[in-house]
């Protein structure tokens, strides 16, 4: 189920870089995560829910790309955005 659209941007201006930005890695590692607890949520009831759960690992894996691209050319970013969105790493 896609985020619903105040949520969505709700989380775009809380980690947004600049005025108009919506594309930044924090924005996207951001809206990723808000959809694999979403996701995470939603197997835990349904636990035979294959598809679901192939879906999560491409998010956590697209999410894990932002992430290294992030912590190899932004380090104090990488750590700000760990930081506040709990992510263990």
């Amino acid at each position: 189920m896609p985020l619903v659209q105040e949520r969505k941007k709700g989380i775009i201006e809380d980690y947004r870089v600049h005025e108009k930005d919506t594309g930044s890695p924090e924005v996207q590692v951001a809206l990723l995560t808000e959809r694999i607890n979403h996701l995470s949520a939603h197997l835990k009831t349904h636990r035979k829910d294959f598809n679901t759960r192939r879906g999560l690992l491409v998010l956590v894996g697209h999410r894990s790309a932002l992430l290294k691209y992030l912590k190899k050319y932004d380090r104090p970013r990488y750590q700000k955005l760990i930081e506040r969105l709990g992510i263990r790493k």
